[in-house]
């Protein structure tokens, strides 16, 4: 049996996951911001039977503390992972910023995905055939990343957002690949599809009805499960691989190039840094 992690898990595709996971024996960990959703988790798992494998961790995974809080809990508990499985996102029409800071979509869809995984990596590489899935959109070209506005202070768009989000976890996984694949962890990205999730997010009027729409056509849940699940039990031999609703795509073109990737973990670093900077900066004030 199988100890995984899903950050983003108490609903959508991360909470149906977590429900079949435990259905299939697996001790499963959920990460999420909600306390209710987090009860409802567990209430699950003891109506499976299933209460000493459930463990729910409540974190704001928008911000770097928390990211680091639940890592340094996640290494003291479980000293091997055999998955860790990003969902999490949220949508918003209006820029907002985190309390370090940081634009929320960078923040949550990005930030902790590059914070958790490298915080991790110790436990992930005791595991036999360890795995990190990516729930976020492989395949987009590099121009949507806004080199010199990753935060997107300058003609903040929603969807923008997103679209970004999505391409810098491509360049996670190629960064991460690059570093860690000897370890014989493989990272795996996977754009499930639109799908009948919640739609996490802060919509306004024009975008909610193009939600809805979106909701009416979309697959539901269950659909979507299939390619992370086999990435889950059967993890890819290569270091890096990706999949658009359950069909494989390159991962040697242009759009996942080595250098951007470099380019952004170097850059991730910086801001990192500088935030951790003012925070001290504050704490001493």
């Amino acid at each position: 049996m199988k100890t995984i992690v899903i950050a983003g898990g108490t609903d959508g595709i991360g909470k149906a996951l977590a429900e079949v996971r435990l259905g299939a024996g697996d001790t499963v960990v959920v990460v999420g911001r909600s306390e209710t959703k987090g009860k409802a988790f567990l209430d699950t798992a003891a109506a499976l039977g299933a209460a000493d494998r459930a463990v729910f961790l409540p974190a704001d995974l928008s911000l770097i503390g928390e990211n680091e809080r639940i890592a340094d809990e996640l290494r003291a508990r479980f000293p091997t992972l055999d998955a860790l499985i990003f969902c999490a996102r949220h949508y918003r029409t209006r820029r907002a910023e985190t309390a370090d800071g940081i634009e929320e979509n960078f923040a949550l869809f990005y930030l902790s995905r590059y914070l958790l995984g490298h915080a991790l990596v110790d436990a992930l590489s005791a595991a036999e055939h360890p795995v990190v899935v990516n729930v976020a959109g492989p395949g987009a070209s590099l121009n949507v990343v806004r080199w010199d506005d990753l935060e997107l202070r300058h003609g903040y768009h929603g969807g923008a957002a997103l679209g970004q989000g999505g391409k810098l976890n491509d360049l996670l996984g190629v960064a991460f690949a690059e570093r860690y694949g000897e370890l014989g962890i493989r990272y795996v990205l996977i754009h499930p599809g639109v799908t009948a999730t919640s739609f996490s997010g802060s919509y306004d009027e024009p975008t909610l009805q193009q939600i809805r729409s979106m909701q009416s056509f979309a697959k539901p849940v269950e659909a979507a499960l299939p390619p992370i699940l086999a990435a889950v039990d059967t993890p890819p031999a290569e270091p890096l691989s990706a999949f658009v609703e359950g069909v494989r795509i390159g991962v040697t073109d242009r759009s996942f190039d080595p250098a951007a990737a470099r380019r952004l973990d170097a850059d991730t670093a910086r801001i990192l840094l500088g935030r951790r900077g003012k925070s001290a900066a504050a704490e001493a004030n």
